[in-house]
């Protein structure tokens, strides 16, 4: 596993270790391996989106709203202050 997803509810993952475009994430979801394929490079410790998420939709880490997604996001992409912003909480 080279990613952490903490809450089964969140739309993204934490990576372990950088991880370059076309290589596949692996982390664990309620006991069973769940895999996505970085679209872009993401640094060590960023979070790659586990699921596809509209304008506007709140991004979910920890089970809990961390902001809200400024563009559409694919699943595997990116996710940081591009594409994310506060949603003052």
């Amino acid at each position: 596993m080279n990613a952490i997803l903490i809450d089964p509810a969140d739309s993204v993952a934490t990576v372990l270790t950088e991880v370059s475009a076309g290589t596949e994430v692996a982390f664990v979801c309620e006991e069973e391996t769940v895999r996505v394929t970085a679209l872009q490079n993401i640094p060590r410790y960023h979070k790659i989106a586990v699921r596809d998420m509209a304008h506007g939709e709140r991004v979910i880490k920890y089970g809990e709203s961390i902001g809200l997604a400024t563009k559409p996001i694919r699943t595997g992409e990116h996710v940081h202050t591009h594409n994310l912003s506060s949603d003052g909480r």
